[in-house]
């Protein structure tokens, strides 16, 4: 046996448990897939072409019948997506590509980039067709089975004679469908040794996408499934390859050293210290928080910025899912105390091991790795082969789930510009504002950004973020004491009597009384007329959604700048009231509810507008495991805008789904949460029963259109690289615009994963 019984045992059942609802196909209708593929783009085809018609048929990501959009987002009845995974990244990854925005063909490297003429363009194309063509020979002599030293001996040709194809994934992928007896359909050799260590099996060669494709077609032979059922039944039981990460539990930080193993075993954590560099939750995966964390380094223990790196490791790459090997050093070697998966975020505690990650330990039975590569570092990553297999040995029989992460980044703001600022000289002009537009726009979000901004620099004269908490309590108020920035939420049953004064009933002594009380803007105007040299702001959300005669009734016309402080008489209390000249009003309203044309006239008379519309530039070059997210939500609105007909405009997609705390996500599993739990109902009730119009908007790999229904099941972690697919599959050119590209160039400069 190849593999052995348990592991065999546990992919034949779960390849009958996928077989059982449609998830693996018969071979004679892979077969058929692979049929047309070759039909369409085999060597035949592409020898017979030239100029541009080469050029189109083979780098024309907008021609849905071009070679590069077949392999990466070809998703119908004539082939379906579940031959291995290209997506992500630019179109830089094919060597060309024909840009969105100016229609130029381009090349070259994400750090300079080449306008190629027509011609140039061409000669390229046709050496990509060369290289396929002799890459085509290689395999088509290759024996079926063949030794792993074969699959060597075929890495090492292929690399020579198609050299700028053979090392893609694309290029990858196309050889495989024209030869699936011979090659696996994993396009990135991680994933390839990923897997093949999960099966505790050692790839017989460090690099490349064919030296270890012998092993997995040996495996398929032996269990008599097909590769690409074996590759999608391996999905499904490992999940998204993760990384393995060594992290010392005797040493603490400074100059001390103590072994916390028994408390962090006991309590569920991994953690490093450094404590006097306090909460490092501010920090990302980018240059500049690593710069931070240096800063912190030398300024706290005058160290020169290696285990500054370590500590980047600990707060910004390690991921949820990972696993985490607690060890100590003995006698030279790295002995393990624990295996286990990361299960929480980065957390900072005030302690002696202050950083830490929440843990769920899955064996404490020590023993040594056979390969020393933590070189005496707290924490590392492990990449030896041997290593892996070792710890893949440990962790047989433990839980495995795939495991997703949530990000909550900090943002801090600074003066008073942007949105705050138009809202301030509405404000100064009018007195009251209201911010509409579709939902998740972040009409709330700004509402409270320009009330705290103005209140913090006309009290401190500083942005509000430099507050201290005591400050941050005179403007936001405590349980106790109302502050001058306040709040309340317009609803069909809200009254005058809420807003500004009626009889409530309450219990006396056992009996119903009613008293006569002040709502919430008549106690806010009083407490005003007391503090005339402060500014107090009330922020009424969902504003449409009230009655707003009955809630203003006769205070519409005192709203009025000019009329500020005149006097009316109250009708319930018989008191005379006014508003103060320093009361102002933001209110905010979803026009996906309430168009602003239905709104009151005289409210509309007495109040400024600022619309909010979905903002796709604020993401900048966020990306999310291949998906540009700014182009990516631009193109889900113009859809909407072309399915949904009347009041679309009304109906998109904000951007503020997608940002915590005034950032963008940059965790995948986060943003596939918000899009499955907000997004979807959202537009599922926007085509209520209309699914040919779902379907334009989402696209027919996250439509179920026969069943009438939202894929759900491409929202399982395991089947990210599906959901990843689905996303991009509708508007495939997303992955040829700036955003992307300049992305592309951010990733390969980054820091290498190995420290220095």
């Amino acid at each position: 046996m190849i593999i052995n019984d348990p592991i065999a045992s546990r992919i034949r059942s779960q390849y009958d448990k996928l077989a059982e609802i449609g998830q693996v196909l018969p071979e004679e209708k892979l077969a058929g897939y692979y049929q047309t593929f070759r039909q369409k783009f085999g060597p035949e085809r592409l020898a017979s072409l030239d100029g541009e018609a080469l050029l189109d048929t083979m780098h024309n990501s907008s021609n849905r019948d071009s070679l590069v959009y077949w392999l990466e987002f070809k998703n119908d009845d004539e082939l379906p997506y579940r031959f291995g995974s290209i997506a992500g990244g630019s179109a830089l990854k094919f060597g060309l590509y024909r840009r969105k925005e100016t229609g130029s063909w381009m090349s070259g490297s994400p750090q300079k980039q080449i306008t190629l003429s027509v011609e140039q363009a061409v000669e390229i194309a046709r050496k990509h067709r060369d290289q396929l063509l002799r890459g085509v020979k290689l395999l088509e002599a290759l024996p079926i089975p063949a030794s792993n030293e074969q699959y060597i001996e075929l890495q090492k040709h292929i690399a020579e004679q198609a050299p700028d194809v053979s090392n893609t994934a694309w290029g990858h992928k196309y050889f495989s469908m024209l030869f699936p007896g011979k090659l696996d359909d994993y396009h990135n050799p991680d994933y390839q040794r990923f897997h093949l260590l999960k099966m505790l099996q050692v790839p017989n060669s460090k690099d490349g996408r064919y030296a270890v494709a012998g092993q997995y077609m040996a495996i398929a032979r032996e269990l008599g499934i097909h590769v690409n059922n074996l590759t999608r039944t391996l999905n499904e039981i490992d999940g998204e390859p993760h990384r393995y990460w060594l992290v010392k539990a005797n040493y603490s930080g400074g100059t001390e050293e103590e072994n916390r193993w028994d408390e962090m075993y006991k309590t569920g954590y991994v953690g490093i210290g450094w404590h006097l560099i306090g909460d490092l939750s501010f920090a990302r995966y980018t240059e500049e928080s690593l710069n931070q964390i240096k800063a912190l380094m030398r300024e706290k223990y005058n160290e020169k910025g290696a285990y500054a790196r370590e500590i980047f490791s600990f707060v910004t790459k390690m991921s949820v899912g990972d696993i985490v090997l607690a060890a100590e050093r003995n006698q030279g070697n790295d002995r393990i105390l624990g295996i286990g998966r990361i299960t929480g975020d980065y957390s900072y505690q005030p302690d002696q091991v202050s950083n830490r990650r929440t843990v769920d330990w899955l064996s404490a039975t020590p023993f040594d790795l056979p390969v020393a590569e933590s070189n005496n570092r707290t924490v590392r990553p492990l990449f030896d082969h041997q290593n892996i297999f070792a710890i893949e040995k440990y962790l047989i029989g433990a839980q495995t789930k795939p495991v997703t992460s949530a990000t909550a980044p900090i943002v801090k703001k600074t003066a008073i510009t942007g949105i705050p600022a138009r809202i301030q000289d509405i404000l100064e002009r009018k007195c009251q504002v209201i911010l509409y537009g579709p939902p998740g726009t972040g009409k709330t979000h700004w509402a409270y950004q320009a009330a705290n901004a103005i209140s913090a620099h006309q009290l401190f004269s500083v942005d509000y973020d430099s507050l201290t908490p005591e400050q941050r309590t005179i403007i936001n108020g405590d349980d106790h004491t109302p502050g001058q920035v306040r709040f309340c939420t317009f609803h069909p049953s809200y009254g005058y009597e809420d807003f500004i004064e009626g009889y409530k009933p309450h219990n006396q002594s056992g009996s119903l009384v009613f008293d006569m009380r002040a709502g919430v803007f008549k106690r806010l105007c009083q407490d005003a007329q007391t503090q005339p040299n402060r500014k107090f702001f009330l922020i009424v959300d969902e504003i449409n959604r009230g009655d707003i005669p009955r809630i203003f009734g006769e205070l519409l016309t005192l709203l009025e700048k000019d009329k500020r402080g005149r006097s009316v008489f109250l009708p319930v209390s018989g008191e005379t009231f006014s508003v103060p000249a320093n009361v102002y009003i933001i209110g905010t309203m979803n026009t996906a509810d309430r168009s602003i044309a239905l709104l009151d006239t005289a409210l509309r008379r007495r109040f400024g507008f600022i619309e909010l519309m979905p903002d796709p530039v604020i993401f900048g070059n966020t990306l999310l495991q291949g998906i540009p997210l700014g182009p990516w939500l631009a193109e889900l609105n113009k859809r909407i805008l072309q399915a949904v007909g009347r009041d679309a405009r009304n109906l998109q997609i904000g951007h503020a789904y997608f940002l915590e705390n005034g950032r963008p996500i940059t965790d995948f599993g986060r943003f596939a949460r918000i899009l499955q739990e907000d997004i979807l109902p959202l537009l599922e009730e926007y085509c209520y029963e209309e699914y040919d119009a779902l379907e334009k908007i989402l696209g027919k790999s996250l439509v179920d259109h026969e069943r009438q229904q939202i894929r759900h099941e491409l929202f399982d972690p395991a089947r990210r690289d599906d959901l990843i697919h689905a996303l991009i599959e509708p508007s495939p050119e997303i992955t040829t615009s700036n955003a992307a590209i300049q992305q592309d160039q951010a990733d390969d400069s980054s820091e290498d994963e190995t420290d220095e």
